[in-house]
């Protein structure tokens, strides 16, 4: 018998640790599917990275319509470095750092109209979700999108 207490409480720790190893697996390190949250449709791939303990965003693909001109636009509203530069390949998401549950102090590039946004993220979803926030001054004044995890 008394092997065996030692036994379950180890068991016991082993098993109550799991869900706090779920947690810090979660990330949002991966492909991200863009969703319009105009019209609901897939806008494009985007590709989270870490590096340094910041998150970086670069677009890998976007989903045009078959009759679109240019297979890969180029952004004509930006500004600085990435006026005139094509869209697939940008970093869109820069200096995101973790801060509790969120990932905030970073920026957010809007291609289609070519202005820099404050931004913040947070995985929702069990990692399969994210919603992502860009805003001017306080995030009340902004607008969230939900990507959806594609790896």
């Amino acid at each position: 018998m008394k092997k065996t207490v030692p036994f379950v409480l180890s068991a016991f720790i082993a098993f109550a640790g799991i869900p706090l190893l779920a947690q810090a697996e979660e990330s949002p390190v991966g492909l991200w599917k863009s969703i319009d949250d105009k019209s609901g449709k897939p806008k494009a791939l985007i590709r989270i990275t870490e590096t340094a303990g910041e998150l970086q965003g670069k677009i890998e693909k976007l989903f045009l319509e078959a009759d679109a001109p240019e297979k890969n636009p180029k952004c004509d509203k930006c500004e600085g470095v990435n006026k005139d530069q094509p869209i697939v390949g940008m970093i869109i998401l820069s200096g995101l750092k973790k801060e509790g549950d969120e990932y905030t102090g970073g920026k957010i590039l809007d291609p289609g109209n070519g202005k820099l946004y404050s931004s913040k993220l947070s995985i929702i979803e069990n990692n399969k979700k994210l919603n992502v926030r860009g805003y001017i001054g306080a995030p009340m004044f902004g607008r969230t999108q939900t990507w959806l995890r594609e790896q």
